[in-house]
């Protein structure tokens, strides 16, 4: 297993979704036009459904 915090980046930022600030620990906050929803990306995701999870609360379909 690897790490999906790199391909769920890319496609976040692909999609015109942007980092807003730091959270807690390793989390970043992060904002989807799309869904118009601020949301949370964990900084080392190693399950494929955290991944999609993310993917989901930004208004995207499932990648992983």
């Amino acid at each position: 297993m690897g790490d999906f915090t790199p391909l769920l980046k890319n496609a976040l930022k692909s999609n015109g979704c942007y980092f807003v600030r730091q959270g807690k620990g390793d989390h970043e906050i992060w904002f989807s036009p799309i869904s118009d929803k601020h949301f949370v990306v964990d900084g080392k995701i190693k399950s494929r459904h955290t991944a999609n999870a993310a993917l989901k609360q930004a208004g995207l379909e499932k990648q992983f």
